[in-house]
Order: structure tokens, then C-alpha cells, then sequence
């Protein structure tokens, strides 16, 4: 038996017409979708942290898949969201910055929507637009806060006593527990934290506050063979921290309206009292390594909040057998530097910045213990979510379904590369717009605004710290990486260099002309 399900969407999206055969809710998986902000899949144990232990995100690699492969096309919060919502690149999907997302459009909750499944999304959709496709929805203003949130839906809004990421769990357990039991669900727990600043609970400031943690290797990066866009990054660890970051206190006798002017400022000394009671003056290399420790103290502390809370959520599950047929995803929205290179953002087409965690439990669908090194991309979420629920993969998505890795395979003709390409040039951090491409053992990168290139030999210099793109040697490859990045930018239908002026943003936020679905102008926060 087949029924025709109409997705209606205002504009040039028209009515979508999908014929599917009518499935039973009980031999669709539930999917549920867990996402971080920020959070580094190099700060996750199952990863092979070298800084942090994460036992819950592990149980997921342990009774699922982990993938190690897999990235951000557009390494940055707001467009990374709208590539996974459609399962199209930034200039497919018109969210390139932090521009608003048009929810007339069709993307993947919709769908899944159309289909018969429940959907909902709880926590920070920080998409510049209310939610569409979701019979449920609560999020976070912009970027919310990390205590006592307020959240809003169509009906107003709501301040949350506690800790947010406590909170957004607690919220999507009361979702799965109301949910209507005949039908799957999809709902998308989108945590704030790790988000800069970076406010850990009580309990884990004061376990990371002590800690001494393990300097990468490359945190003295001095850049040599790099192009300009790295020296005129303001990202570092060393330089563009904040008091705020820092968590320093304005000293007495700064008056109150002073007080955001003086957290603002990047210090080049810091006053500390040890533990003898005495004054110590930090300045050079020794503040800069108590920038790193203060920096990941407060990071890894936030993490540690999230483990707590996905070991809840798979608690639930296991406890209401919903285990074998619930589709479990771990991600962030993109990776994070931890002092790589010297950073602490993301935005740049390097591995730490690009690559995102993807943990994935499927007791009906997946092998415990699997791992795969297939080149994965963001795009990739909806298409796999799509073929999951028994949906035919939209003509104009242009990501691939994940489900023969997830079975343990690669088909013969999966991707060897892909094309990313960062927009928000100049930003706030002042990362350069960039495009390129990465193969299984070889990244190129264009920083065209500036004309400058990159290349990098993955294999032999995994950390990205020698361009080689004008040794003689590498030519041949680099003329095979300008053919192939060429190649995706034509098959992908990014043909121009994007050169209409950009909206400059705040911190990681909308550009002034964005006006929010939530303001004090249109929602009263309630207790």
C-alpha cells in the first residue's frame, strides 16, 4: 500500500509530492540527534584525547560507530546548522554567514514530518529564524545563556533555573516521555556548551580548576611556509583572549559601568595570589601558558557536563526499550581548536577546526565496535536521516546517505574528496575567506581574497604544519588538486567568488541588521 505525502512550503519551494510505502512506526528507527557547539572530537577519550576522559560519548563509539572522517563544509555555527538541516552546501541553502535561515524551504525535519514522524528540536538553533518542521520546539535566544536559560516557543518564553545543558536534557526527556507511542520520533538536542565563554558547572569548575592539562604539540606554531591568513588570524590563545575568557574579576575601584570595557580588554599581564598568599605578575611565555590551562580548565569542564547528560539521555532510552530501534547521534557543528596552531576558534579549513566528532548507536543497524575512515561530510546527515525513515533522497540535496558505512562498507564509488569553502571574511576573529578541497591523503587550500595558496601532504605531515605547494616535487599533485577542487566547485554549482560584501558579526553572533524571532520587544521571559 502507498499513500502520497504533500509538504507544503511557502515560495519557490512549491509542494514536494513523495510517494513512500506506508511503514509501521515500530520498523522505522527513532532518531535522535545530539549536538554540541564547539566541541572538538580531539576532546573526546574514544578519539584518543590526550586532555579529557569521556566515558558516555564512548559507550556510544563502543556500542556503535565511530567515524573519523567526517567534517564541516563551512567550519562555523549558523551555516554549518543550515547544511545539516538540507543536506546542502552554503550557497545552496542561503546561509553562507550568519544571515538568517529561510525556513520556507524544505529540509530534512520537514520531511521526516511529512512522513509520519514527530519531530521536535530543544536548545540552540541560533539560525536567525524561528523553527519550521517541528511539532515541538524550545530554543535558546541567539546564543543563550549557561545559567538559569531562558527558552522560547510559538507561546513565549520561559527562565529555567540550573545549569543549560542540564536544562535542554531535561526538556528532551519530557519530549520523549509525552511523545505520541505510535508514531517515531526525530528530535534534535542542541546543547550550548562548549561555546565560548566557556562557564563550566560548579561541581566541574572545581575538578578542572587544579588540573594540569597536556600542551599540543603545536601550540608554538611559528607559522613558517603558512600563507599570510594564519598571521592575520585574531584567534590566538596567546593574543586575543580576553579578561572575560580568562575569568578575571574587574579589581575594586573600576566602576560598574566600566566594567565591560575593562573584561573586554586582551591582557598582556595578569596578576595572580598563589597559594601562599603572595602577588605574582604573569607576563611573556608564563601567562601565555596560564592563558592555554585556563582556557582548556573551563572548556574541558564544560564537556564534561554534556558527557554527564548523554549518558542520561541513553539511560532513558535503555530504560524504556527504546534502545535496539532508536538511531543515537553524537556531533558538534564543527571541530574546535585547543590550542592547535596556537588557536581557539574554528572557521579555518584545518584538520581541528574541520573535522567533527560523528558517534553514531544503532542496535538494529550498526556492529558495535565499528569505525570507519570514509570521507563524510555535514551535508551527509540529512540524506542518511532521509533513507533511514524509508524516504526516497531528495534530487537537490547534495550530501550521500551514510547507512553502507554504517553497515560496515564502502561502496566502490564513495567519495576519494570534498569541497569546503568559509565565507565571513573579515569576521570577528579575522580569518580569511578561503576554499578547497581535501582527498584521502592531500589537502589544497585558496585563500582568494588574498591569492595565496596552501597545500599539505596529510600523510607525512598530519598537522599541517609544511606548504609544500611551490616545492617542484609537489607539482604534479597540486596541478591534481587544482583539477579536482575545480572539478567539485562545477559538479556542486559554486562558480563565482562570492564577492558581495558580508555582513561583519559580533562575537560568533548575527550581524547587526538580523533581527532575532525572540526580543524583549515580542516575548516576556516568564519564571
Amino acid at each position: 500500500m502507498k499513500r502520497d505525502l504533500r509538504l507544503l512550503s511557502s515560495g519557490t519551494a512549491g509542494i514536494f509530492t513523495l510517494c513512500v510505502a506506508t511503514l509501521a512506526a515500530a520498523s522505522r528507527p527513532n532518531i535522535l540527534y545530539i549536538m554540541t557547539d564547539d566541541h572538538a572530537a580531539h576532546a573526546i577519550s574514544a578519539y584518543g584525547s590526550r586532555v579529557n576522559q569521556t566515558p558516555h560519548m564512548d559507550r556510544l563509539a563502543q556500542e556503535g560507530i565511530r567515524f573519523d572522517r567526517c567534517y564541516a563544509v563551512n567550519s562555523i555555527c549558523t551555516p554549518s546548522r543550515a547544511c545539516i538541516l538540507t543536506g546542502k552546501y552554503s550557497h545552496q541553502n542561503g546561509v553562507p554567514v550568519f544571515n538568517a535561515f529561510d525556513g520556507t524551504q524544505p529540509h530534512v525535519a520537514k520531511y521526516l514530518q511529512a512522513a509520519g514522524y514527530h519531530t521536535g528540536i530543544i536548545g540552540k538553533w541560533h539560525l536567525g529564524s524561528d523553527p519550521t518542521g517541528f511539532d515541538h520546539w524550545e530554543i535558546l535566544p541567539g546564543q543563550g545563556v549557561y545559567f538559569n536559560p531562558v527558552l522560547y516557543d510559538s507561546d513565549g518564553a520561559r527562565s529555567y533555573p540550573g545549569y543549560v545543558t542540564d536544562v535542554i536534557t531535561d526538556l528532551a526527556i519530557e519530549f520523549l516521555s509525552k511523545r505520541p507511542a505510535e508514531k517515531p520520533f526525530y528530535l534534535m538536542v542542541h546543547h550550548k556548551a562548549p561555546h565560548r565563554e566557556w562557564v563550566p558547572d560548579e561541581k566541574y569548575r572545581l575538578q578542572f580548576a587544579g588540573r594540569q592539562i597536556p600542551e599540543p604539540p603545536t601550540l608554538h606554531d611559528d607559522y613558517a611556509t603558512r600563507t599570510d591568513a594564519l598571521r592575520e588570524q585574531q584567534q590566538s590563545v596567546f593574543l586575543d583572549l580576553t579578561r572575560r575568557d580568562l575569568k578575571l574579576k574587574p579589581p575594586r575601584g573600576v566602576a560598574l559601568k566600566d566594567q565591560a570595557a575593562w573584561l573586554n580588554v586582551k591582557p598582556t599581564e595578569v596578576e595572580l595570589t598563589n597559594a601562599a598568599g603572595q602577588v605574582v605578575k604573569l607576563t611573556g611565555d608564563a601567562l601565555n601558558r596560564w592563558k592555554y590551562q585556563r582556557y582548556l580548565q573551563d572548556y574541558l569542564a564544560c564537556v564534561q557536563s554534556v558527557d554527564d547528560n548523554i549518558g542520561r539521555l541513553l539511560d532513558w532510552l535503555d530504560r524504556h526499550n527504546l534502545r535496539e530501534n532508536t538511531l543515537v547521534v553524537y556531533t558538534s557543528d564543527q571541530g574546535f581548536f585547543l590550542g592547535d596552531h596556537g588557536l581557539y576558534d574554528k572557521r579555518f579549513f584545518y584538520e581541528e577546526s574541520a573535522r567533527m566528532p560523528f558517534l553514531v548507536r544503532w542496535p538494529a543497524g550498526i556492529k558495535p565496535g565499528s569505525v570507519s575512515n570514509g570521507l563524510a561530510i555535514n551535508c551527509d546527515f540529512a540524506p542518511t536521516f532521509m533513507e533511514l525513515a524509508g524516504l526516497p533522497i531528495p534530487a537537490d540535496m547534495q550530501g550521500r546517505s551514510l547507512l553502507p558505512l554504517f553497515r560496515g562498507g564502502r561502496p566502490a564509488d564513495w567519495r576519494s574528496s570534498f569541497y569546503y569553502r568559509y565565507y565571513h571574511d573579515p569576521g570577528h576573529h579575522n580569518t580569511r575567506a578561503h576554499y578547497g578541497v581535501r582527498t584521502d591523503t592531500h589537502k589544497l587550500i585558496y585563500f582568494w581574497k588574498k591569492d595565496q595558496w596552501e597545500c599539505f601532504d596529510l600523510v607525512n605531515d598530519p598537522q599541517e604544519l609544511r606548504n609544500i605547494y611551490q616545492d617542484p616535487a609537489a607539482q604534479p599533485v597540486v596541478a591534481k588538486l587544482k583539477e579536482e577542487l575545480y572539478r567539485l566547485k562545477r559538479e556542486l554549482r559554486d562558480q563565482d567568488e562570492f564577492s558581495t560584501q558580508l555582513p561583519k558579526d559580533g562575537v560568533d553572533g548575527p550581524p547587526k541588521k538580523w533581527k532575532p524571532g525572540y526580543g524583549p520587544q515580542n516575548r516576556n521571559p516568564q519564571s
